[in-house]
Formats: C-alpha cells, structure tokens, sequence
C-alpha cells in the first residue's frame, strides 16, 4: 500500500474518531476513571479507540496497533514489526475532562523503530496536523492545508518556551539556562505543544514526567518534517519499540536546530524502565 493511501487512512481515521468524542464532549455524557498509573480514562477515550481500531484492522489488516487504550503487546511478540500504528485516542484526557478543547486524536505509524507518519486531529479547534517522511509537515483548518516551519533561530531573542495551563514556572528554573530570555506560551495536550512548535508558534517543550510512546509518536514526525526535534533529557534520541515498557523517558521538544540548546537546556536524567 503506498504511503499516500496510509496518510489518507490515517487522516480519515483520526477525523472519524474526532466526530465520536465530539458528541461526548458536547453533551456531557461521559464516564471518567483513574488508571492504574494515576492518569484519567473516560469512555471517549474508549469509544475513540474502539473506532480507530475498527478503521485500521479493516483498512489495513496487515499492519499490527498498539494503542494507549488496548493492553500491552509483550516485547517479544512485536520486537519484530517492521511497522505498526501507534495510537493515543484521546491525547490530553485531563483537557477533555475540563472543558478547555485542548486535546486531539493522535495516530502514528512507526516504521523499523521510528515515526514516519503522524496526525494529529484536534477536533474541538477544528485542527488537523499531519506530516510524513520526506512530504514535509501540515495543518490543515478543514478549508485548507499549508505547510509549517519551526520559527528560525535569532540571536538574542526571547525563546518562548509551551508549558501546561498547570505547570510550575518555577520547575522550568531547574532546566532553563537563566542567561537567557523566555515567554512562556500555555497549551494543554503533549501533541498540541509539539505541533505548536511545529508551526512557529513556540521554540520547545519541556516533559518531565510519565508518558507513553503514544504521547509522542505523531508529533514527532510532524515536528521533524517541519525542522525540529524531539529527544530525552540528556539530549539522546527517543526510541520506540525497543524496551519491554512503552513508557518514555523525560524528554524535550525543540525547534529550529540551529539554536544552541546544549547551552539553553540542562541535561538531567530520569528514565521509566
């Protein structure tokens, strides 16, 4: 199947299941638990997943899932994928709870251990992030597409830094060199930061804590076609489907690659096993 038809698979998927928790958001009506790993599920985050499973085993019966929202393929069973999905149904849960629309449907498909084509659909913004390896990055506002760019590197300009609605500004102390300047842009879900990034509209993110490799499969393949990167904490690549666990290691969003973000960003270690 050609790359083309995977994206529009992929696009097509993420936008139906987006209309899906769109009726359980605008009503209401939704059930919410806390995993076992503290973080909120509801039964969009289910019903989402249900669709988005449904669409891919029949569209593409050949390619395997892991989604966030499914239990856990042993390492041993799929060390040997060349490519599989990699699903977040609903990436900011916490978001989707509040009411603030900051969340989206993300879908990854992960080739030889790396993102080569992500989408991220923020159906309450109306929004829809793509990008594929070699095709370059997107958003799309569901009457048109233009392609994104990571905001180049000035010297001596204020580095706007994306943060949660409920981060600790003084957290960032710990990480961000002080010798230099930074505005602080708040956005609720993991991907809606990346792809923020991804289009200008910050220079990098900073994630300390519990996630999955679900949380950063489609943007960072969106956030690389558009000039950027995501890596862990000591500046070291992220891996998927490498460790018997799927859960990431602290990691660190950046954009234009010319910037000098050895220097900006201190390296600290604290990696999920």
């Amino acid at each position: 199947m050609s790359q083309d038809k995977l994206l529009n698979i992929a696009l097509e998927s993420a936008k139906k299941a987006g209309v899906e928790v769109m009726k359980y958001y605008r009503q209401g009506n939704y059930t919410a638990e806390t995993k076992a790993d503290e973080s909120p599920v509801t039964s969009a985050d289910l019903a989402a997943n249900d669709i988005l499973m449904d669409q891919l085993k029949t569209l593409t019966p050949d390619i395997p899932i892991i989604s966030e929202e499914v239990g856990t393929v042993q390492l041993n069973e799929r060390k040997d994928w060349s490519r599989y999905w990699l699903l977040d149904p609903i990436d900011g849960t916490g978001e989707f709870i509040i009411g603030s629309g900051d969340f989206a449907v993300n879908i990854a498909l992960v080739e030889n251990g790396w993102p080569t084509l992500g989408v991220i659909h923020a159906p309450d913004h109306c929004l829809t992030y793509y990008g594929q390896k070699n095709l370059g990055a997107f958003k799309d506002n569901n009457q048109a597409s233009h392609a994104i760019r990571v905001a180049e590197y000035q010297e001596n300009r204020r580095i706007k830094v994306a943060i949660s609605r409920r981060h600790q500004l003084e957290l960032m102390g710990q990480y961000l060199n002080s010798e230099y300047d930074y505005d602080y842009v708040a956005l609720g879900s993991c991907s809606l930061k990346n792809c923020l990034i991804a289009e200008g509209g910050a220079d990098c993110y900073l994630r300390v804590g519990v996630t999955g490799e679900w949380d950063t499969g489609a943007s960072q393949c969106i956030l690389e076609q558009a000039g950027g990167d995501i890596i862990d904490s000591e500046f070291n690549p992220l891996s998927y489907n490498k460790r018997e666990s799927l859960l990431n290691p602290d990691f660190v969003s950046l954009g234009a690659r010319d910037f000098p973000w050895q220097k900006i960003i201190k390296a600290h270690r604290k990696v999920y096993e």
